[in-house]
């Protein structure tokens, strides 16, 4: 047996894996086991459910919901946001960023217009598809 650290979205896991010699399967008593090193906060097969719900929990919704939605192209987590509902912006300026593999991605207007809502607050984790602001 050999072990391993490995680091999955930022959780670590102590991993224990037996080789396979000469295409012999181990006895399945024996079979690689995974030994959480800190608990993950979603489970991987509860993240596309979970995941929106903890959003909305640290959503900040600002008034109503424009015509012109905004949202997440990926899954990743807001490092910062930059606009305020209210404040009047201009095709390509930056509303939010978003910290995704490892890379900051800056999520700009479409077009002219005034920030109807921002929909999340620095930290909040989003999937591909979340609503981050509407513009009017």
């Amino acid at each position: 047996m050999k072990k391993f650290l490995i680091k999955v979205n930022g959780n670590q896991y102590e991993v224990e894996v037996e080789e396979i010699r000469d295409g012999v399967l181990p006895v399945p008593s024996a079979v690689s086991s995974a030994h959480p090193v800190q608990a993950p906060a979603v489970a991987p097969v509860q993240s596309q459910t979970a995941a929106p719900a903890a959003v909305e929990k640290k959503a900040v919704i600002t008034g109503a919901v424009g015509a012109t939605k905004i949202t997440s192209p990926m899954p990743g987590t807001i490092l910062k946001v930059v606009a305020n509902a209210g404040d009047s912006i201009k095709r390509g300026q930056v509303l939010v960023i978003l910290e995704a593999m490892k890379m900051e991605n800056e999520i700009v207007a479409p077009s002219d217009g005034t920030v109807a809502s921002i929909n999340v607050s620095k930290g909040a984790s989003v999937n591909a598809g979340d609503l981050l602001a509407s513009l009017n």
